[in-house]
């Protein structure tokens, strides 16, 4: 989403100067003071006078509440809010690892040892056993090998799902141990 959707997002949640429809309101100025109910004009002219906009902050309360403040600042305020608690977002990414039935042990701890790097970065690791073919009659092989490459990471992983067919996969989800 762009910078300027954003605005307009926060702009639409607040009525601001001419946009205020009701005659009557409740003001805070700008040091937090309520200065009580009052006509609009004079509010906008209050709001004037001090080089601030009026901005409408609660229209569903009777009278609509509005206060005085600089709504451009406020805006940037906001923006900095929204930023910094994205940053503080986790993002957990999810890793694939793909086995077949015919992958070899020394293959198989090799691919162990690559999802114990990813599990150790505390990433998902989805195990996705393909089968290719006819090696689709043989589902019992394939579940040993998934069952075999779980029992290699046992120390590190815990499995958040358990493994089950999709098509011609068989998927397991596992976790790092916490």
């Amino acid at each position: 989403m762009a910078f300027l959707d954003v605005i307009q997002l926060i702009i639409k949640e607040f009525r601001i100067n001419d946009e205020i429809k009701s005659a009557t309101i409740r003001l805070i100025d700008a040091d937090n003071e309520q200065k009580g109910i009052m006509g609009l004009d004079k509010a906008k002219q209050l709001a004037k006078e001090q080089n601030f906009d009026l901005v409408e902050v609660s229209p569903q309360a009777h009278p609509p509440v509005c206060r005085i403040m600089d709504y451009g600042k406020h805006l940037y305020k906001q923006k900095k809010i929204d930023q910094s608690h994205k940053k503080q977002q986790k993002q957990t990414e999810v890793k694939t690892i793909r086995l077949t039935i015919r992958t070899d042990n020394h293959d198989l701890e090799t691919k162990a040892k690559q999802a114990e790097r990813f599990l150790k970065d505390k990433q998902l690791v989805k195990v996705s056993l393909i089968f290719k073919g006819r090696e689709i009659t043989h589902a019992d092989l394939g579940e040993q090998k998934l069952k075999k490459f779980i029992d290699l990471l046992e120390e590190i992983a815990q499995v958040d799902t358990p493994p089950k067919r999709q098509g011609n996969n068989l998927m397991a989800i596992l976790s790092p141990k916490k």
